[in-house]
């Protein structure tokens, strides 16, 4: 797709907003599908669509769909005729709906390179690329973070955790338990949070068990490299099953080195959430913690030295029965003067994919980071963690990747990880029941057998 230059993109953004926006102006209404159904997040986007019926006339009908139905909802809608115009949705839904007739790629496409294809976060954007352009518009994400204790890394001349290699040589100086736990791994197989850990570890290593065909065969060498680094982080873990409490409890109480979490902890860390306060010291409002951490979103294995981020992506789909051109003035208004509040909704877990436009590269960055977090106080975040920590969480999304997203296997990944198939044979491994060569079989013949 041929790129444009910066001054040319913007006169044609600015061309494009206004015949959009006169030419849909007489329209009525459209209906927007959204999974933010919280009261707080859902009184944000009704007054972000007050602002947009503001500006063009055009009334917005936000109606909240909870998340777990949003697929049968979609599916009965779409035979019935009957599609909202404008769907915010996850990943999951972007290349099955594309391929159902669902969702409108052209439409999505056009909207995209307005605003400027090299203005958004190229993982995001590769997460939806379908023949005719893209399935649906990226909106905001968040990435997988390994969080660390900068401070100690410091100290101890340690590089940051950003490989296997890294890791496992802070894990030998830190290591000291049970004042200072080097990590604390997921080990609770029925727990989500130990498949969204795994899924990061083995991405770091570009291990994935599905190509294009659909199923494929682990690769047994960089396989075992994933099981014996995993092993390595559960032997500096505390014993017991574990998944994101005690991790997060331990490195509040400043007992950890290291713990993989979601972003959804950078608010807490600042002493912010009364429900979750740090105790490394006596003050639960402390941002000492939050002062000592650092993050990393890329990570990699040593059979894949670029690495990878796991990420949660979610979007804006322009459905088979909308109103087109409205649907897509409300989608370039949501990217571009309503953005900030777009990403206002719920700041620490929803990062910029459109990191700017063509007169300031970094203008949504720069302005999310000084949107207030938290619950029962609240503060920037660009206040609370050093400039290059804010990139290295906004960078993530660059690299962001997941199983079967770029082979179009999507659905069949998703199977296989909530088979807890690998959470199972992992764990089975680390309590010594059999070697890494014969888990690696056992996982290709039990993954095999999963549709």
């Amino acid at each position: 797709m041929a790129m444009m230059n910066p001054t040319g993109r913007a006169a044609l953004l600015a061309a494009a907003s206004v015949l959009a926006l006169t030419t849909v102006a007489g329209a009525d209404t459209i209906r927007f599908w959204t999974t933010e159904e919280q009261p707080e997040r859902l009184a944000r986007q009704e007054a972000m669509a007050a602002d947009f019926t503001a500006e063009t006339g055009i009334e917005v009908e936000v109606i909240p769909v909870t998340e777990s139905d949003l697929g049968t909802r979609a599916t009965a809608a779409f035979a019935a005729g009957d599609l909202p115009d404008v769907i915010y949705h996850t990943l999951q839904y972007a290349l099955p709906w594309y391929e159902a007739g669902i969702l409108d790629a052209d439409a999505a496409t056009e909207v995209i390179e307005t605003l400027g294809v090299d203005t958004f976060a190229s993982g995001a954007m590769e997460m939806a690329a379908v023949e005719e352009g893209y399935a649906s518009v990226p909106v905001d994400g968040w990435t997988q973070m390994i969080v660390y204790r900068a401070d100690l890394f410091e100290e101890n001349r340690l590089e940051p955790p950003t490989s296997y290699e890294n890791v496992l040589a802070a894990i030998e100086a830190l290591h000291n338990p049970p004042e200072m736990f080097g990590f604390v791994a997921a080990t609770k197989v029925d727990e989500n949070f130990m498949s969204q850990v795994l899924e990061h570890v083995f991405l770091a290593n570009g291990v994935s068990p599905v190509d294009e065909n659909g199923f494929a065969p682990l690769d047994e060498a960089a396989t075992i490299e994933v099981l014996e680094f995993y092993r390595a982080i559960v032997e500096a873990s505390p014993e017991g099953e574990l998944f994101w409490q005690q991790s997060r409890e331990l490195y509040f109480a400043g007992r950890a080195a290291m713990i993989i979490w979601s972003p959804f902890i950078l608010d807490e860390l600042a002493g912010l959430r009364d429900s979750a306060p740090p105790t490394i010291n006596d003050d639960p409002t402390s941002t000492e913690l939050a002062g000592m951490t650092g993050i990393v979103t890329n990570f990699a294995g040593p059979s894949n030295p670029d690495g990878a981020a796991w990420a949660d992506i979610r979007y804006f789909g322009v459905t088979a029965d909308a109103d087109t051109e409205a649907a897509q003035a409300f989608i370039e208004y949501s990217l571009s003067d309503g953005y900030t509040a777009t990403l206002a909704i719920a700041p620490e877990g929803k990062f910029p994919v459109r990191q700017g436009d063509s007169e300031n590269p970094t203008a949504f960055t720069e302005a999310w980071a000084q949107l207030d977090v938290g619950v029962d106080r609240r503060a920037p975040l660009g206040d609370l963690y050093a400039a290059e920590m804010i990139d290295e969480i906004v960078g993530g999304l660059d690299v962001a990747q997941r199983w079967g997203v770029a082979e179009g296997q999507l659905a069949l990944a998703s199977n296989m990880i909530n088979s807890q198939v690998i959470n199972r044979l992992v764990r089975e491994y680390i309590d010594g029941v059999r070697s890494a060569e014969e888990t690696v079989a056992l996982m290709n013949g039990e993954l095999s057998g999963i549709e």
